[in-house]
This record gives structure tokens, C-alpha cells and sequence, in this order.
């Protein structure tokens, strides 16, 4: 919490535009950011509104008998969520907007604690691509388990050298 905490506190003294909060235990294949950013333009572009995006596809989410929509990213297909963890892109204005609600979260512990974001998605819609472009390492031996439809071992490999 309390590195969630100093990062809305960079935000609050930025001039960014885009922000990533980012856990450390993410790995995130070569275009990943490349992947975000462009799409985070065209949707925002398309839908005329601020949006987050995530870079994995979190298989819980799978287990939920949502609709969704899928739209075309910059290489890859994205589709809306109503959940995230805190790994995740949004215009710096957004979490300005947003700010009571993701203090609250950094600063007092809710059951699940990104429920300020989940109702925050009620309002800006937020993204997964499919295939995912990252893997959360926490969800290896979880309930959540690995995002589908990738090799992570090669993409592991392919990271061995950053």
C-alpha cells in the first residue's frame, strides 16, 4: 500500500500525460508498453473517453459469466474487464479524477483491496488484451493461475538478458 501511496503522490506533482503503475512482479513481454500506449491513444481516440488498460489477461476473470465487448488494439484484441489488480495504464487527468477513491485504497485496507478501482471501472471502462502481454509471477501457484494462450517459459527466456 504504501508504494501505491508514493505513486499517487508522483502523479499529483507530474505534468504526464499517460502513467503506469507497475508491481514488481510483473513480466512483461518486449512490446508491451509499445502495445499500451498505442492503444491507450486509439481507444480514447475511439471511444472519446479515458480508459485503463492492463497488460495481462487475468484468467480469474474467466471464471465470471460477464458480457464483454473486444475491440482491435494497436496489435492485439482487448477486451473490457470490470476488475483489475494494480498493474495498470491510465491518463494522469483520470487518477487526478479519481484520487479520494485511490487514496482510500492506498491509505485502508478493503476486502479486495482494489475495490476503489473496480468501482472506478463502473465509470471509465478498462482493458485486457488477448493474448496477455504480461504475466503477473504471484498468480503462478494461485487460484488466479497464468494468463492463457502464451509461452511463458520463452517469454522468461527472452527477458533472461534485461
Amino acid at each position: 500500500m504504501a508504494n501505491f501511496y508514493t505513486s499517487l503522490e508522483l502523479v499529483k506533482n507530474s505534468d504526464n500525460d499517460v502513467v503506469y503503475f507497475v508491481e514488481d512482479d510483473y513480466i512483461h513481454a518486449h512490446e508491451s508498453i509499445l502495445e499500451m500506449l498505442f492503444t491507450y491513444e486509439k481507444f480514447s481516440s475511439l471511444l472519446k473517453t479515458e480508459v485503463f488498460l492492463l497488460p495481462s489477461d487475468y484468467p480469474f476473470l474467466y471464471t465470471k459469466d460477464n458480457s464483454t465487448k473486444i475491440f482491435l488494439g494497436h496489435k492485439k484484441h482487448w477486451r473490457l474487464v470490470d476488475e483489475s489488480l494494480v498493474t495498470f495504464m491510465a491518463s494522469a487527468q483520470t487518477i487526478l479524477n479519481y484520487m479520494d477513491s485511490l487514496m482510500r485504497m492506498a491509505t485502508k485496507w478493503e476486502d479486495p483491496w482494489e475495490k476503489p478501482l473496480h468501482d472506478i471501472y463502473k465509470n471509465v471502462p478498462c482493458f485486457s488484451p488477448m493474448p496477455s502481454i504480461s504475466m503477473h509471477c504471484a498468480n503462478v501457484n494461485s487460484v488466479f493461475g497464468l494468463p492463457p494462450n502464451i509461452d511463458w517459459q520463452n517469454l522468461w527466456d527472452e527477458n533472461a538478458n534485461y
